[in-house]
């Protein structure tokens, strides 16, 4: 089979993705093997390919928004079956028996394993992942609008519940590419206003094609103080800028797994019980609620496609900001 590797952490720009020919795995006790169909890419691809997320791996496949067939299951997997067509997410593993396993936080496990990052991810003709940690893609939803809920999606689902937003309420969205073009349209569907900041016109005219009531850029005032806001980009200096722009009592959701240094800033734009907090990861009830909940609201990514050729220009396209929406390369039929 063909995958891309990573052998050492560089620039994009240098092309540090081989694509390589290797044996088709073979799946372990409680694994099964993916054909894969497709993988949507996502930033954290770039900050595991750059260097910018430590490497425990190397050499690794990225990749962690996959879709694909089980053509293989390994000794006592009862589910899923072989022709099952299945998502894989970041989260690969956990321990199941730590605190916060127990308590229905495994997304914070000390053990967890990503995909991607510490297993072989989606850039490959066949992967391998854990029973336990796929996901049954809905009837009537097609493999490339299904990738991007699995990272970017679940994230920015995530990311929205944990800002705790009032009925009604309205949300800041900073930043607007793979993740919060998605979590825009679950918002809205939730009855929610947004309003997004975002550097450069066409962020802006298509977070409004998408139902903002307002779009403008980080020097801009939204028309209203927000009750929430999620950071998908990944900017440090954007926390003192949202609280600037949010209600007492208001949450700030960092969404990126990397961000560059919060500055210093006046104690009083957090006075008032407004509260800063980072989203780690995902928990297997997220993705299932967002799966279902996109199959009930007919939640449509907007997506470019890639074909598997060129990771590395593909990626490089991502950091440049070259396309609006989510970029998913076909890996195969």
């Amino acid at each position: 089979m063909y995958a891309w590797i990573l052998a050492q952490p560089a620039p994009i720009e240098t092309k540090p993705l081989k694509r390589v020919e290797r044996p088709v795995p073979e799946p372990r006790a409680g694994e099964v093997r993916l054909r894969v169909l497709v993988c949507a890419m996502c930033r954290t691809d770039l900050h595991t390919v750059e260097g910018e997320i430590p490497h425990p791996k190397l050499p690794i496949t990225p990749g962690h928004q996959v879709v694909g067939i089980v053509d293989r299951a390994g000794a006592g997997v009862a589910s899923p079956a072989v022709g099952a067509r299945v998502g894989v997410p970041w989260l690969a593993s956990t321990c199941g028996v730590c605190s916060y396993c127990q308590a229905n936080r495994e997304n914070l496990c000390d053990d967890g394993k990503f995909t991607g990052q510490h297993v072989d991810g989606g850039y490959a003709e066949y992967m391998i992942a854990k029973a336990e940690f796929v996901y049954p893609i809905p009837d009537g939803y097609d493999e490339i609008h299904a990738a991007p809920l699995l990272c970017g999606g679940v994230i920015g689902y995530r990311a929205l519940r944990l800002a705790d937003l009032p009925p009604g309420g309205k949300l800041g969205l900073y930043g607007f590419g793979s993740s919060a073009h998605v979590t825009l349209q679950i918002a809205r569907h939730l009855g929610h206003e947004c309003c997004v900041i975002t550097r450069g016109k066409a962020g802006q005219d298509h977070a409004r094609k998408l139902g903002a009531v307002w779009a403008g850029g980080p020097d801009d005032t939204p028309p209203a103080l927000l009750d929430a806001v999620i950071l998908f980009a990944p900017s440090g200096d954007l926390v003192p800028r949202a609280l600037i722009h949010l209600r007492k009592g208001g949450v700030v959701s960092c969404a990126g797994i990397h961000m560059s240094p919060i500055p210093e800033f006046p104690y009083e734009l957090l006075w008032g019980e407004r509260v800063i907090r980072s989203v780690a990861n995902s928990t297997r009830a997220d993705v299932r609620d967002l799966l279902a909940l996109a199959a009930g609201m007919k939640l449509q990514p907007d997506v470019v496609l890639f074909d598997f050729d060129d990771l590395n220009g593909h990626l490089l396209s991502l950091k440049r900001g070259e396309f609006v929406g989510t970029g998913v390369v076909r890996v195969s039929s």
